[in-house]
């Protein structure tokens, strides 16, 4: 008997005839850059090293556009950037040990914010492996093993004929909800042999979708159609979904107020009469959310920053839509759905009842003047002036990308809209090299990086890289001469901080050298130049001497 699925499986007479007359001089590199190719991926980030020079050879021979960057780590998180713009899995070649491990902190980002990262490292040859004695460079006695603890999925390949099988698997791991950074690994020698393996075409590599249990939804809609105070949390899975639409449409439906947390910026319109915007460090927030009698938490673990700082007690019942299991109920009891958030919104809104309700609105407006006149009480005149000033010089739609500084501390609660940062994990040096990803995704528009003076000096090393391929980014300086976030931590601790104060170049000059533009600004001219900057084309870099302060959280 003949099946439909045995005529697909049947090659033509023109696949069989150049499956058997493979082109001459390939490798297991290019089986590599063939199976990326039939996957879909069109841009690979970057550094090469020895044992992985076989890869790096292949993208010579490929289409692939490469981009490399001078730091193995700000090429993560340049291909971070890019996943998180284009919802595409974005590769990134990496070297064995070192070059592998500097990694590991942009992979520990991505896993955190659910970006989709394919990184390939390579390895000692085949013969040399599971033991650290044999004295290879760069040989570690269980390289996967220090990534196992960081990523969603460890892929190994022994074999050239396990090469596209491999890379497809765990192509389709980031892209599977929840998304995050994957690890293959491929031996020196395997990516440096001569194949006679027919050309990798187009591969199959379909994410699962990860779909709610319809007995779950219906119970929630009931909960939510009858609540008298219900409430959303909109979380980054709101974002990484694409379901903005299904959740404006769900509390409209059902009359609720909506939060995003700082990860889910973007997640619903920040001027919408239902937005409780982002006000997550803010008392007034976390009391309306735990008078909710049911509170909808979508895309959310609600962590630390989510729970303002775990203070958070909710007293009514708590409806969890989260593709991340381990997160499920991890730090409240909920009716658990495990669900891509955008699937479960659209189950629920195919199901949940329309819930007529006059006061909403006005209790968000009356929640959001409380937040006003208590920063108005505060003396930040200083800080909410930059940060509009960042504001009115961003063109519409241009994406932003902050690193752990306080001015960004300040756009997670009050920045209007999408903006990314390195919240997930909390290491520095993101901002910088994100932006240059994100532009690599998209060269027709101006893209903002936001960085401290202390955070800046991780990714000073990327202004070559922003001039090599001339991209548009220009990079916001804050120079307040140290660590400041830190240094008012230990203020407050302890009296007085220590090891935060910082011998700084003169980053204008320092920009320069690498031929980049560069001007030191004051916040009275900031909105001006920076919007100046963001127009012009190619790299440039914007110096601010500011020293800002945090605004008082309240958890009580």
């Amino acid at each position: 008997m003949t099946h439909d699925h045995d005529l697909e499986l049947r090659p033509t007479a023109a696949q069989t005839e150049a499956a058997l007359n493979p082109p001459p001089g390939r490798t297991g590199g290019d089986l590599v850059v063939e199976t990326l190719r039939g996957l879909g991926a069109a841009t690979v980030f970057g550094l090469p090293g020895q044992h992985a020079l076989g890869m790096f050879d292949a993208l010579r021979r490929s289409d692939l556009t490469y981009v490399g960057l001078r730091v193995e780590n700000n090429a993560g998180f340049a291909a971070d950037a890019y996943g998180r713009v284009t919802g595409e899995a974005a590769p990134l070649l990496l070297s064995t040990g070192p070059g592998a491990l500097m990694s590991l902190a942009a992979l520990q980002e991505a896993a955190a914010a659910s970006a989709p990262v394919l990184a390939i490292g390579s390895q000692v040859p085949a013969a040399g492996l599971g033991g650290g004695r044999h004295g290879y460079l760069h040989e570690l006695r269980d390289q996967q093993a220090s990534f196992r603890d960081v990523v969603k999925s460890v892929h190994t390949v022994r074999t050239q004929s396990q090469i596209p099988s491999a890379i497809a698997a765990a192509w389709k791991s980031a892209l599977t909800a929840p998304h995050g950074p994957v690890w293959v690994e491929i031996p020196q020698d395997v990516l440096l042999a001569a194949t006679t393996l027919p050309v990798v075409t187009a591969m199959d590599a379909t994410p699962d979708d990860l779909v709610p249990r319809p007995e779950l939804t219906a119970v929630a809609a009931d909960l939510l159609s009858k609540a008298a105070r219900p409430a959303i949390v909109a979380g980054g899975g709101v974002v990484r979904s694409d379901a903005t639409g299904k959740l404006v449409a769900l509390a409209e439906t059902l009359n609720a107020p909506v939060v995003t947390t700082f990860g889910g910026k973007g997640a619903f319109p920040w001027e919408h009469p239902l937005s409780l915007q982002s006000w997550m460090e803010d008392r007034h927030t976390t009391d309306l959310l735990e008078d909710a009698d049911v509170l909808l938490v979508v895309g959310s673990g609600l962590g630390e920053l989510s729970s303002n700082y775990h203070t958070f007690r909710p007293r009514g019942r708590v409806v969890q839509i989260e593709a991340d299991a381990g997160k499920l109920e991890s730090n409240h009891p909920a009716l658990g759905i495990h669900a891509d958030a955008r699937l479960a919104l659209t189950a629920l809104l195919e199901t949940v009842e329309e819930r007529p309700d006059t006061q909403a609105a006005g209790r968000v407006a009356e929640l959001l003047a409380k937040v006003q006149e208590r920063l108005d009480g505060q003396e930040l005149a200083l800080e909410r002036k930059v940060l509009g000033a960042v504001r009115q010089a961003l063109p519409a739609g241009a994406p932003s990308f902050w690193d752990m500084t306080i001015l960004a501390y300040w756009a997670w609660s009050a920045w209007p809209g999408a903006m990314h940062s390195a919240q997930g994990a909390g290491g520095l040096g993101y901002g910088f090299p994100a932006a240059l990803g994100a532009s690599v995704a998209d060269p027709t528009r101006p893209v903002l990086a936001v960085s401290g003076d202390g955070g800046a000096m991780y990714s000073i090393a990327e202004l070559a890289t922003a001039r090599q391929y001339d991209l548009n980014v220009t990079w916001l300086i804050v120079d307040d001469g140290g660590y400041g976030i830190l240094r008012e931590y230990m203020t407050d601790a302890f009296g007085e901080a220590t090891g935060t104060e910082l011998s700084r170049p003169d980053f204008v000059a320092l920009a320069e050298s690498f031929g980049v533009p560069a001007l030191r600004t004051s916040v009275d001219t900031l909105a001006e130049d920076l919007a100046k900057s963001l127009t012009a084309p190619g790299p440039s870099v914007i110096v601010l001497p500011a020293l800002l302060k945090m605004f008082a959280p309240t958890h009580l």
